[in-house]
């Protein structure tokens, strides 16, 4: 039987095991009890009164298997539904590949431009209506697909989610395809499709539906899937937004992937070749999952900022909307290789050729390291603009190798230090490190100019994408400036019995900061109109302590957000062992709309 997702990673459980205090691969917002069922059969249970269901749902949805469990456990139950499938009222295939073709950037294999059209522009008008005329009349029916809601029918709506993670292993198996794609290409170009011209407009589709859904479904394990309320899901968002939550990080191999995740985090399989990254906060893909009695339910992390964005960024909404706007992630070089030699796009340049409308400023700081560890950063003094581009050509068109620091600076990287990473400066991680990447939230736009002639995964060479970086770079990032700059250098800001707040400045052209907080008992904050982002990076564990809500474990090396809302927290060791949680915050400066924008 061929399998419905190609991945080495185990799908996220119901009825996650306990994790003993470390690292929790599966977290859940608490919702109270009986609030989740799992199963078909209670999915059924729930639809048997209704005469009419609207059951729309995410891209990636496996909608032939979903329909015929489904089924079959409304069958067990002597229930008998008209099934009306949504898809029937897609534009032709040939004019969908027209109206998205402008979004998927010619030949390039990784960049397109965000698809700002919506979700209606994929459906032919007259064939909704008449599905909506079909559905009803006659018998109890259900109107299900992607896009299902755009048809106007009354009756119980349902939203059938799945995480974007598992769209990714799903499509690598073939087992889904493209919005309006009659079948599942490779699954690069499916990936490149699936973010910059199906995502976009789902998306928005998702905002619309989220005040009127009656039930959520999270549909990731194809036989078992977990429901609740939509007022379930409105209150467990509102509740999440008023005082601290923790997404559900992700994890990838990678050409160059290390060993130190899969040896300190607990539940990895042992074929797992290494871990690359671990996707600890990156909105666009990440999802919220809520637990009830132990069983968990995600949906995505979009809900959260649709819901609940001026709670959660606070006088900062203005400027970013529905957009989380900070990332945390784990870049893993632990007995791996060296990243890329990369740069990231200029403001202006991002919004120009990709609609995003900041970019992808990023910081390494250093949680763990081995002996002899190193960052690549910034140029050597003197270096030339076109000697580089000649050595980076030479080196892609003879598949020979770049004498990288002949041209880029490699730094040592001491763990708990901070490399400052805007836009368009020269960088790499080097081997043995754990990185934590504190960055603006744009996760994909890296262009790499030398990747140490290594094939990815599947065998193929990773594209370069030179001419990319040469338009970005800044070349007068060179010598002494690079340490002065971009090298954060802590000062005390403030401290007190057992407390001490460390400030690590980034770079001006940054709209984050970045603070450590350091403690053997405990140290109160303000969120002062902005969501905290914060991650443990030395000691056990620490429970945080918001307003009118429960206390909340984490454990070494969590990421978890407090929101603006909140107003104050205070953290505590639990062990009274020295323990250091770094904090990423906005700038006041972050509120300014950028003149390119305007």
């Amino acid at each position: 039987m061929k399998p419905l997702r190609k991945t080495t990673l185990p799908v996220a459980p119901a009825l996650p095991p306990p994790c003993g205090g470390a690292f929790n691969l599966y977290p859940g917002q608490p919702l109270g009890v009986n609030r989740i069922e799992l199963g078909f059969p209670a999915l059924a249970r729930r639809l048997a009164a209704h005469k009419r269901v609207v059951m729309d749902g995410m891209g990636g949805v496996m909608w032939d298997d979903f329909r015929r469990r489904l089924a079959g456990a409304l069958d067990e139950i002597g229930i008998t539904f008209d099934w009306i499938d949504a898809a029937q009222a897609l534009k032709p295939e040939p004019e969908i590949d027209s109206l998205i073709r402008p979004f998927l950037g010619g030949d390039d294999p990784l960049f397109g431009t965000l698809n700002r059209r919506p979700l209606l522009d994929f459906f032919a008008a007259e064939k909704l209506a008449a599905l909506a005329r079909r559905a009803a009349s006659g018998r109890p029916s259900i109107l299900y697909g992607t896009g299902a809601a755009l048809a106007g029918l009354p009756g119980l709506h349902v939203y059938v989610d799945v995480p974007k993670n598992e769209i990714q292993f799903r499509s690598r198996a073939g087992s889904v395809a493209n919005l309006g794609a009659g079948r599942a290409g490779p699954p690069k170009p499916m990936y490149k499709r699936f973010f910059f011209a199906d995502w976009p407009p789902l998306r928005a589709h998702q905002a619309g539906l989220l005040p009127g859904l009656d039930l959520i479904v999270d549909s990731q394990r194809p036989e078992e899937p977990a429901v609740m309320t939509g007022d379930d899901l409105r209150a467990g968002l509102s509740a999440a937004a008023g005082s601290v939550f923790r997404v559900r990080p992700w994890f990838e191999p990678g050409p160059w992937g290390g060993q130190w995740m899969k040896r300190n985090f607990p539940g990895f399989p042992p074929e797992i070749p290494n871990l690359a990254w671990s996707f600890e906060l990156i909105a666009p893909e990440n999802g919220l999952a809520f637990e009830s009695g132990g069983r968990l339910l995600e949906v995505s992390f979009d809900f959260l900022m649709f819901q609940e964005r001026q709670a959660v960024l606070g006088g900062f909404a203005g400027r970013f909307g529905c957009e989380f706007p900070i990332r945390f992630d784990y870049l893993d070089t632990f007995e791996g290789g060296n990243l890329s030699v990369q740069c990231h796009p200029r403001p202006e340049y991002a919004w120009q050729n990709f609609g995003e409308r900041f970019t992808q400023d990023e910081s390494y700081y250093i949680t763990d390291c081995a002996p002899g560890s190193g960052v690549f950063l910034g140029f050597e003094q003197g270096v030339d603009p076109a000697e580089f581009r000649r050595a980076l050509e030479t080196s892609f068109r003879e598949s020979s190798p770049l004498a990288a620091q002949r041209f880029i600076q490699k730094h040592p990287s001491p763990k708990h230090s901070l490399f400052l990473i805007p836009n368009g400066t020269i960088h790499a991680s080097g081997l043995g490190n754990l990185v934590l990447e504190i960055s603006s939230t744009p996760y994909i736009y890296t262009f790499k100019m030398y990747d140490w002639l290594r094939p990815d995964l599947d065998g193929e060479p990773r594209p370069l994408n030179i001419e990319r970086a040469m338009d970005n770079l800044y070349f007068e990032r060179q010598g002494e400036r690079v340490r002065s700059e971009l090298v954060a250098q802590p000062r005390a800001l403030a401290r007190g019995p057992g407390w001490e707040l460390l400030h690590l400045p980034t770079h001006s052209g940054q709209f984050y900061d970045v603070h450590r907080l350091d403690f053997k008992t405990a140290i109160e904050m303000r969120t002062d109109g902005s969501p905290h982002v914060l991650n443990v990076v030395e000691g056990p564990c620490v429970t945080l302590q918001t307003r009118g809500a429960p206390p909340r474990r984490f454990a070494y090396a969590e990421t978890f957000v407090v929101p603006a809302a909140a107003g104050r927290y205070r953290l505590s060791s639990d062990t009274g062992a020295q323990t250091r949680v770094v904090k990423a915050f906005l700038k006041p400066s972050a509120k300014h709309i950028p003149d390119y924008l305007s």
